[in-house]
């Protein structure tokens, strides 16, 4: 097999992670290792840094700024949530021809895939030699194929370590507690919140995912069920609950909803899904202390919350990611499977796989009546999260009243 001699270019898209440096680490120190590679490259804001040619030379990044670069949450090449059309990959197909990149690397979620196989699609039909490699990145966790994606694991311990201390405060002074996570077809990081619980009585209690059709008078009656028995009630639910129409419920609650740069209702970075559930209970169920959380943000880049596995399958897919386009000549997106309890294994997937479409959470993680999640899901996301914090209740006798 002849050898492509030429450039790296790398680039990050999309929402950042905290492990989303480490895939970059990884394809660059691989990138760097191979003699036919001239430089590589780094385009600034993604794909809009592509087209503006607003690059950075990371050949001459040391090896231990980027080390240490790896292990900073949030992109380092900054990010972008400009979503290309044809016209926009035509662009970032001549800017790569200009530079002579023959290894393009992107590294975020079903867009950017998409991104990548239509400039790969450019370039085969122009016969100009260009490896394109999409790196799987969202905390997300939607990507079809893949058995789970980098980023979702130190999101999801975020998640679980939030509601265990959420968990405490409101075993401390009672209340109802609605917490809302991102999440907008799936319900995978929502449903971590399940992760930290350690006795029976531990929240949350209830948990609502966009998988299942909302009903306002059955969340009502969960509620009342659960504040009547135990006198508390913690509740996780996704930004991007859907009523029977597949409507979201936002919209039904809040009357003026803000749209994003894409035209969808805006579901993060607003309290508004959170507050109105709040009003819901204490107007219908007359309950006085309600609060709520919206975690936005915080939940995507939490510096000092990583899951050490969610950082490991991060290097490791930016370095397969090299691997695959260098050694092998190929081009795809990098997915991995699961292959014991717990070890995985890497494999290439065609781009079209892993473009556009996103991945809802299976019916067997999700309990019978829709509010909770199941052992199977459990057992599926512990070890992508690793430890969580430990906590423990007084264990002494009560001394009888006199």
């Amino acid at each position: 097999m002849s050898k492509i001699y030429g450039n790296v270019l790398i680039a990050q898209g999309g929402g950042p992670t905290a492990v989303i440096n480490q895939s970059l680490v990884g394809a660059v120190l691989e990138s760097r290792k191979f003699p036919e590679i001239g430089k590589v490259y780094g385009a600034l804001h993604g794909v809009r840094g592509i087209i503006e040619e607003n690059f950075v030379d990371l050949s001459q990044a040391t090896t231990h700024n980027l080390e240490r670069v790896a292990k900073t949450p949030s992109s380092a090449l900054l990010s972008t949530r400009d979503k290309p059309d044809q016209e926009y990959c035509e662009k970032i197909f001549k800017v790569c021809m200009k530079h002579n990149i023959r290894y393009f690397f992107y590294n975020g979620g079903n867009d950017s895939a998409d991104a990548v196989r239509i400039v790969n699609e450019y370039a085969a039909s122009a016969g100009y030699e260009l490896r394109c490699i999409h790196i799987p990145k969202t905390i997300d966790n939607d990507l079809l194929v893949t058995d789970h994606c980098p980023g979702y694991g130190s999101a999801a311990k975020f998640v679980a370590s939030a509601f265990a201390g959420v968990n405490l405060d409101n075993r401390a002074i009672p209340g109802v507690y609605v917490g809302t996570v991102m999440g907008r077809h799936a319900g995978f990081l929502t449903a971590a919140s399940a992760l930290a619980r350690k006795y029976s009585d531990d929240g949350p209690h209830l948990i609502y995912l966009p998988e299942r059709p909302f009903e306002e008078e059955k969340f009502l009656a969960d509620v009342d069920r659960v504040y009547s028995k135990a006198g508390r009630c913690i509740i996780a639910v996704s930004e991007g609950i859907v009523d029977k129409d597949g409507k979201p419920v936002i919209t039904h609650l809040v009357k003026e909803q803000e749209k994003d740069a894409h035209g969808n209702i805006q579901l993060s970075g607003t309290g508004a899904l959170g507050d109105a559930l709040s009003e819901l209970i204490k107007t219908k169920l007359k309950i006085k202390r309600v609060r709520s959380d919206t975690f936005g943000y915080l939940q995507r880049s939490f510096l000092g919350c990583v899951s050490s596995v969610d950082q490991e399958e991060a290097r490791e897919v930016g370095e397969k990611a090299a691997q695959y386009a260098l050694w092998n000549n190929l081009d795809g997106s990098v997915a991995i499977r699961r292959t014991g309890d717990y070890s995985v294994e890497y494999f290439l997937t065609p781009l079209h796989t892993v473009a556009k479409e996103t991945k809802s959470m299976p019916d067997n993680f999700i309990n019978e009546a829709g509010n909770g999640v199941t052992t199977e899901f459990l057992n599926y996301a512990r070890p992508l999260v690793g430890l969580l914090p430990e906590y423990e209740r007084l264990q002494c006798p009560v001394i009888p009243k006199k």
